[in-house]
């Protein structure tokens, strides 16, 4: 439940300022990937983009990329965890058989463990 309500006083007031800054940003720019591209081709109007889209756009494929980054650095940590799971599978198979199994003579050393304690 607080959860929840922190997520709102964060997020309302994140999208709020997100609305104004769209709004403060409406004017169209042109978007170019050819440096080599002549000035006078840059000019036309008619092929602008509002500023807000590039900067959101941008703001995505680097959200993006820094997730599949932390998603390939996390990889060796995810294999640990799978070889662990297996192990701990294992040991809890051969901990039940153990259990199961008749009684088995005790180890040699463990009648004196034991009468020790």
């Amino acid at each position: 439940m607080i959860r929840r309500i922190v997520g709102w006083f964060v997020l309302v007031p994140l999208c709020a300022v997100l609305v104004v800054f769209a709004l403060a940003n409406r004017q169209l720019v042109v978007v170019n990937f050819n440096p080599f591209a002549p000035v006078d081709a840059l000019t036309s109007p008619a092929v602008g983009v509002p500023l807000f889209l590039v900067i959101f756009a941008v703001l995505l494929v680097g959200v993006l990329l820094g997730g599949i980054a932390t998603w390939f650095a996390q990889g060796p940590h995810r294999r640990d965890e799978r070889h662990f799971k297996r192990e701990t599978e294992r040991l809890h198979r051969e901990l039940e058989v153990a259990r199961r199994s008749p009684e088995l003579p005790a180890p040699l050393g463990a009648e004196q463990f034991a009468q020790s304690n």
